[in-house]
């Protein structure tokens, strides 16, 4: 079978994701794909891109695999091609949270981004969300906002969505960290690790401030900042450079996969408090480097580990103190990480069989 990715927003996990699906497949796969910049010119414009780039290519597909950045119905439209199209959803513009620094906040949410994400999934012939919380709140999210329209509101449209969607947890590379893994050591003091972007919906005020308390009061820790930033950084990133210091190991981008692998295995403990995931690969590739994680019971998180491991990972409102428990008792927890054996069924050699499954099936 031919398969052709059609990747409007080609970098970070997006890429990977693309990169992983064609080494793995057992089918032909050939990826057209657009520079992973200006992703609102991207929801417009890529469809009609990709229309002409198919009309002048020589591969002719039997289906059609695009991500949520793709107009769907425009492409169907423009490529007049009668082949199944799948879509998979890392995210969503009708529940992604927006940016208050956002050009557009100031005129309000402006509600193109999250349509062109609806009539894509109503176009498409199956759709695929990387997470159960994402498909849920993405088909709530959808019914809200056909309710705030003034007529014609089409809401059976989405229990057509509903009946030809399903989960398809994002494939990645985790066997490339076993390497490190294997130089991994328990630290005395425990290092506290960040490997989100640096932006607003991850949440970091709440991380730093909660670490500048710590520090306040004397708890001993070590810091590792990892993650990308685009665009203007929240302010808080310097204020914590500054006034963690004394305490951080490494600030900053890893310049290569290998210092970054290097960083998470050097890594003790995860406090997550982002407020915006639709899976959480990051949080994941810590989980699996050895990592204690402690994650908010919200967003995707509690499907990440198996249900008997919440009571010790999953918190609600006590963050501060399980993690002051924590470091208080880090040298006497005898911690397997029996997590990491979980976590690992989304790596591409055991998740791969659940795609291909999904594409003889039309």
């Amino acid at each position: 079978m031919k398969i052709l990715l059609l990747i409007p927003f080609y970098t970070g996990s997006h890429k990977a994701w693309a990169n992983g699906f064609k080494e793995y497949s057992s089918h032909e796969v050939e990826i057209f794909h657009l520079p992973g910049r200006h992703w609102k010119w991207r929801m417009h414009g890529a469809a009609i891109t990709f229309a002409r780039m198919l009309t002048d290519s020589d591969f002719k597909p039997d289906r059609i695999f695009a991500t949520d950045m793709l107009d769907v119905a425009l492409f169907r439209a423009t490529a007049k091609i009668d082949v199944p199209i799948y879509t998979y959803f890392h995210e969503n513009q009708l529940t992604y949270p927006w940016s208050p620094t956002d050009e557009d906040t100031s005129k309000g949410r402006d509600k193109h981004y999250g349509f062109i994400n609806y009539t894509t999934a109503l176009a498409s012939d199956k759709v695929f969300f990387n997470s159960h919380f994402h498909k849920d709140s993405f088909l709530a999210a959808a019914k809200k906002f056909l309710r705030s329209m003034p007529d014609h509101q089409n809401l059976n449209t989405l229990d057509q969505i509903e009946s030809k969607s399903s989960v398809l947890y994002l494939g990645m590379d985790l066997a490339r960290f076993d390497p490190f893994k294997k130089a991994k050591v328990r630290n005395k003091i425990p290092v506290i690790l960040w490997n989100h972007r640096w932006e607003y919906d991850k949440n970091p005020e709440e991380f730093f401030d909660l670490l500048f308390k710590l520090k306040e009061r004397s708890f001993d820790f070590k810091l590792i900042v990892l993650g990308q930033a685009y665009g203007k950084t929240p302010p808080i990133f310097e204020k914590a450079k500054q006034t963690l210091a004394d305490r951080i190991i490494h600030y900053g981008y890893a310049d290569s996969f290998d210092q970054y692998a290097s960083l998470l295995c050097k890594s003790d403990i995860l406090p997550v408090t982002n407020i915006q995931d639709f899976f959480g690969g990051s949080i994941v590739e810590a989980i699996y480097c050895g990592c204690y994680p402690l994650l908010p019971n919200r967003l995707t998180y509690p499907e990440l580990i198996p249900e008997a491991h919440h009571k010790k990972h999953i918190y609600k409102d006590d963050l501060e103190l399980r993690l002051k428990k924590l470091l208080i008792e880090w040298n006497s927890i005898n911690y397997v990480n029996t997590l990491a054996e979980h976590v690992n069924s989304f790596d591409w050699s055991r998740i791969i069989s659940k795609y291909e499954l999904q594409f003889l099936n039309t």
